[in-house]
């Protein structure tokens, strides 16, 4: 696993989205501009300490849209969508990590270290190379970014 880098177009619109999120008190999570089919997507997704509604999530889109509209930084057609990140969300960006240590993550190794392949337990730190993980167990463990298929906030469903 590396840490995820922004495209052009991505880099663009979170510089342009930032501002109006954070003026709004919501956590910028992460921007997409996809190609599905003959579609082009761009996704906002946003966060706050409280979750995230579908009234939160017209809240943005109106300002974000009027400032595309105003800035047009998109030659191409593509539909706007704006939503949660989600509770079980995938850490891909360092902001991702810094903003969830102390949080419960699972990870997905690609082989298996000490027989484990799936590893839920405190995110203690992180850093280009590795993570620190508190397991139930109470033990610190350290896993190179590059044994990581995949790292999510683990949220247990009653």
């Amino acid at each position: 696993m590396k840490f995820k880098k922004f495209g052009n177009t991505e880099r663009k619109i979170y510089d342009l989205v930032k501002p109006i999120t954070d003026e709004l008190e919501y956590f910028l999570w992460d921007v997409s501009f996809v190609k599905e089919g003959a579609v082009w997507y761009l996704r906002i997704f946003i966060d706050r300490d409280e979750g995230i509604s579908i009234d939160d999530c017209e809240r943005v889109t109106e300002p974000v849209n009027e400032m595309l509209d105003r800035e047009d930084p998109i030659e191409q057609s593509y539909i706007l969508e704006v939503g949660s990140a989600g509770l079980e969300r995938e850490l891909v960006r360092e902001e991702h990590f810094e903003a969830c240590i102390g949080d419960t993550i699972q990870i997905k190794l690609i082989r298996a270290v000490d027989g484990e392949k799936d590893i839920t337990g405190e995110l203690i730190s992180a850093d280009r190379d590795r993570i620190t993980v508190r397991t139930d167990e109470n033990t610190e463990k350290n896993y190179v970014l590059s044994d990581i298929a995949h790292v999510k906030l683990y949220f247990e469903f009653a």
